[in-house]
């Protein structure tokens, strides 16, 4: 019987007592190894974006450039930043923060999470038109990244509570998974609210928090495969001197060979396979799409306020989205143009003034890869603004925030009505 009872038992103990083990013994991933950093600064794995000890680690580190957006970031080709910083030997390091699916609210968990890291840095920040569905972020996406640690990272450094706290909190209790966890609802609540918890509410998630944090040091390693061979390998399709007629020339002919099976400028293997078995299905079906009103304003303003806070000087891209693909579709670019004007009026009316409007060039050969994702040209063209911006001493910034951003109303504002 006691022989029966081991078989059953004693492995679920044992694998208790290991864990224990773990959680109590001295080790943690070496932050500090210059390869786990290094590793990490292309991965954009769920772990490192949702996790602090490597991120904020690097962060820490002056050559290593803050680049935050989404699926852009990756796709790797001869022109992506990380390459380009690598061939030409600069002095600085993309670190790529995003992933596909990660939008505003995702990226201001992560950077107020990296708290004083992020102090005075320069950054480039990669808006995507997408992202500003009429519902803003989906609960999907959101689920994807949502970490819970961040979350508790914000809350216990709370000493009190401004608007911008109070619209953190109604948009965590708009999520299910968030108002899963009572004891954070009912914390949440009062932020919303304006009241700031007391310290011994907010002790009863401080175990929770510390767990998290263990586990962090732990497994954030996890998953933590960089994209530096396939980096490698696209610097050696470049010129070793940076001119710029030369890599115009070369990202044509990169593009003209890698677009020559469909009519609409797409990577041949992205329409092979996602566009072509539903062609007939996307004719005109995005008639009906608009940027213009959504919820992610709203969100994108805790991300200036995050860079305001840190006083970070940022360069801001607004990518184009394929004007022969939108045509077949249906998508407005005079919308798109909308748009645009709507978030640099958010941008410049509060400071932040190195804006890149790239949406004027849906019609350049080879500016995107597929229907909203820079290509060859396009990710050249930004990077004659990249590297200047970093490259340069940047003029001091003055922000002047402006919480009429977090209302509905500014959400729902038709851009043809701004002053």
């Amino acid at each position: 019987m006691k022989k029966k009872l081991f078989a059953i038992f004693g492995p679920v103990v044992l694998a208790i007592g290991l864990l224990v083990f773990l959680f109590i013994s001295p080790y943690r991933v070496n932050v500090h190894d210059p390869k786990v950093i290094h590793e990490a600064a292309s991965s954009m794995s769920g772990n490192l974006l949702k996790g602090d000890a490597i991120k904020n680690e690097a962060l820490a580190e002056e050559k290593y450039v803050p680049f935050f957006g989404s699926s852009e970031l990756s796709r790797i080709s001869p022109f992506h930043p990380s390459v380009l910083a690598k061939k030409y030997h600069r002095d600085y390091e993309p670190f790529l923060l995003g992933a596909p699916g990660t939008q505003s609210f995702s990226q201001f968990m992560l950077m107020q999470s990296a708290g004083s890291h992020l102090k005075e840095k320069k950054a480039v920040f990669i808006i995507s038109p997408q992202w500003f569905v009429k519902k803003g972020v989906s609960k999907e996406y959101f689920n994807m990244y949502y970490s819970e640690l961040q979350t508790y990272d914000w809350l216990f450094g709370l000493k009190k509570v401004t608007s911008a706290d109070r619209y953190v909190a109604r948009r965590l209790l708009s999520f299910p998974k968030v108002t899963e966890n009572q004891t954070l609802t009912e914390l949440l609540q009062e932020i919303k609210a304006g009241r700031l918890p007391t310290e011994k509410s907010r002790k009863k998630l401080y175990p929770a928090w510390q767990l998290l944090k263990r586990e962090d040091e732990l497994f954030s390693q996890i998953g933590l495969v960089g994209k530096q061979k396939r980096i490698d390998q696209a610097t050696g399709q470049l010129p070793e001197v940076y001119q710029d007629a030369q890599l115009k020339k070369l990202a044509n002919k990169i593009g003209e060979k890698s677009t020559n099976n469909n009519p609409y400028g797409l990577k041949n293997e992205f329409y092979t396979h996602r566009v072509r078995p539903e062609i007939e299905k996307l004719k005109q079906s995005q008639t009906n799409w608009d940027y213009r009103c959504s919820p992610e304003f709203s969100d994108f303003q805790l991300v200036l306020e995050q860079f305001a806070k840190q006083k970070m000087q940022v360069l801001f891209i607004i990518p184009p989205v394929n004007e022969k693909w939108s045509d077949y579709t249906g998508l407005s670019q005079e919308m798109l143009q909308q748009f645009a004007k709507k978030v640099k009026f958010q941008l410049t009316s509060q400071g932040f003034g190195q804006v890149v409007d790239l949406t004027k060039q849906a019609n350049t050969p080879y500016f995107m890869e597929d229907t909203i994702h820079l290509g060859w040209q396009g990710w050249l063209a930004a990077d004659q603004k990249i590297a200047p911006f970093l490259a340069e001493k940047q003029a001091p910034v003055h922000y002047k925030l402006d919480n009429a951003f977090y209302s509905k109303e500014w959400q729902q504002k038709e851009p043809d009505k701004l002053d």
